[in-house]
């Protein structure tokens, strides 16, 4: 599987700024966990301030930022059976699906993803695209955010009335993260990949239906 993997990566642009990004359905944590989460990471952060300074303190930070996606993507995964499960529902999350390839060439080359019951991962890199604000606004000299924003509003309420219901659809915050090396962007492109397979849904991600890696 290791093996069949690597050959089939997606080319490396070690130039080029790529992000891995989750997004959640409204609603998917408790409030008590995403509370506890950011207190933790902020009790960390001044520890790491008071012990590291220059790289160090900027590697140990960066050392945090992945320590707080796992609690963070481990909880998704605790909670599935209490939150939201919206994009279980196959018409719901093919809507998602394509609207991250619409965009594919638009906003970003679209490297990977995986669309599970309460929340999505996705890689892409933003080198190569000049981006044209789509919403005049806040966001607006944000490229990346404005690419969510423009990317959750398109799919929140077509997804809406796919499920016959009204209300919030998506949480507004998203986990971003800077790829910065050869060996980052191949264990998130597998993390990705192998969502499914961690979650004891299918045996082989090929066989999970919105996971998706680019052949470029």
């Amino acid at each position: 599987m290791t093996d069949f993997y690597r050959r089939k990566l997606p080319h490396w642009q070690p130039e080029g700024v790529m992000y891995f990004i989750t997004f959640r359905l409204a609603n998917s944590l408790p409030l008590h966990v995403i509370q506890e989460l950011k207190e933790w990471r902020e009790r960390e952060r001044k520890a790491i301030h008071v012990k590291f300074s220059g790289a160090q303190l900027r590697d140990e930070l960066y050392k945090l930022d992945k320590k707080y996606f796992g609690h963070f993507d481990s909880w998704l995964d605790h909670c599935v059976e209490e939150s939201p499960r919206w994009l279980a529902e196959e018409k719901v999350a093919q809507i998602v699906a394509d609207e991250l390839h619409a965009l594919d060439g638009e906003r970003y080359r679209l490297i990977a993803y995986c669309l599970m019951s309460n929340h999505g991962h996705v890689v892409i890199d933003t080198a190569e695209h000049s981006f044209k604000p789509a919403h005049i606004g806040v966001t607006a000299p944000y490229p990346l955010t404005d690419t969510l924003k423009l990317l959750k509003g398109r799919t929140a309420r077509r997804c809406n009335q796919a499920l016959g219901r009204d209300g919030k659809f998506w949480h507004h915050e998203s986990y971003d993260h800077v790829i910065r090396d050869q060996g980052e962007y191949e264990r998130i492109v597998w993390y990705v990949m192998n969502n499914p397979v961690k979650a004891g849904l299918v045996e082989n991600w090929e066989d999970w239906k919105f996971t998706y890696v680019s052949r470029m």
